[in-house]
């Protein structure tokens, strides 16, 4: 996998197996009860009066499902779908090209849909509120502006950070809905789906190991379960067992809190060069050796809402929890925390 790493919440190169372990209705699907309730409201009532569905933001960290449930959303309503992102529609005629080819009632999923050029975003307000494509011909003084009707179709935008996102853009959407972490319940049930899916046995102990470790999200979860398979197919075993579970774990490097060795890196850099923090988001990016997005977008999240790191006004600090995880304590009496 290269530089990619295992526990990334963020697609893989080799994930394509995961792919097929997707639900595709939202019977099937599992956690995110909030979200499922509105949806299968709103899809209802769009069935019964003949319509598309509303266009809906899906937004939260990767890895929780977005993708999936906008290929579920299509097949509820008996759709097609059409899959792009924000970063490969570069020009206007990219995004007029695609809405011009949409069917009645067609579903449109723009992932990473913050990454939208502003020229591009303008295209889609008229688009979304009235079904109609305005377009410049020509250029210079002979340049005009036609008007174009498209067919009504449903926009499911995914973002991982709605901040960034527009107030114009955000308020054409009828539903924004907030993806979760997933709790530990939920993972097991995700994890015991797919062992089936994947014709392989697990043990109840087993199963609950892997979702301890899944950060609280569903493709790490089953990301992990392949990887304990494979363990499983070299032990000539169809059954996983919590001690190969264990082996499995040792070996890549994941504790029993779902952290990697960047993880504990990030939280190490802070305790031992910052005495705890608070420290800034770039000086902790220069201690790790990696961009600061990437820590506010991969890393931070999941450390965020397991308890090892908290923000404040001056910058991110480690927690109690974080010191007590690794063994450590506090190396100044100014800590955040003072003596633990």
């Amino acid at each position: 996998m290269g530089n990619e790493r295992f526990l990334s919440p963020g697609e893989l190169k080799d994930d394509y197996v995961i792919k097929s372990l997707r639900p595709t209705s939202l019977e099937e699907y599992i956690g995110q009860r909030n979200v499922k309730g509105r949806l299968q409201i709103a899809i209802e009532a769009a069935k019964v009066r003949n319509e598309p569905l509303d266009h809906i933001l899906l937004a939260g960290p990767p890895g929780l499902g977005k993708t999936t449930l906008s290929h579920i959303i299509a097949n509820e309503m008996g759709t097609n779908i059409y899959v792009t992102s924000g970063p490969v529609i570069e020009k206007q005629g990219d995004l007029a090209a695609i809405l011009t080819g949409l069917e009645q009632g067609d579903v449109l999923f723009i992932d990473e849909i913050h990454r939208l050029g502003r020229a591009i975003e303008e295209i889609l307000y008229s688009a979304m509120e009235d079904f109609q494509l305005d377009i410049m011909i020509g250029k210079g003084p002979s340049a005009r502006s036609i008007r174009l009707d498209i067919n009504p179709f449903t926009l499911v935008g995914a973002t991982t950070r709605s901040g960034l996102i527009g107030a114009p853009l955000r308020n054409r959407f009828g539903m924004v809905l907030e993806m979760e972490f997933y709790q530990l319940e939920e993972l097991e049930e995700i994890i015991e789906r797919s062992s089936r899916l994947l014709d392989v046995r697990i043990e109840k102990g087993a199963t609950k190991l892997l979702a301890m470790r899944s950060r609280g999200t569903p493709r790490i979860a089953n990301r992990l379960l392949r990887r304990v398979r494979d363990f499983a197919t070299v032990d000539g075993s169809n059954m996983i067992t919590e001690e190969m579970v264990t082996k499995a774990m040792e070996v890549m490097g994941i504790d029993a809190e779902g952290l990697d060795d960047m993880d504990r890196k990030i939280l190490r850099v802070l305790m031992e060069n910052y005495g705890g923090g608070p420290a800034g988001l770039k000086a902790i990016a220069a201690s790790v050796g990696t961009e600061p997005e990437t820590i506010s977008e991969v890393y931070e999240p999941y450390l965020l809402q397991a308890g090892f790191l908290v923000r404040t006004q001056r910058g991110r600090a480690v927690t109690e929890k974080a010191y007590r995880h690794l063994g450590l304590k506090p190396n100044r009496p100014g800590s955040l925390f003072g003596d633990i």
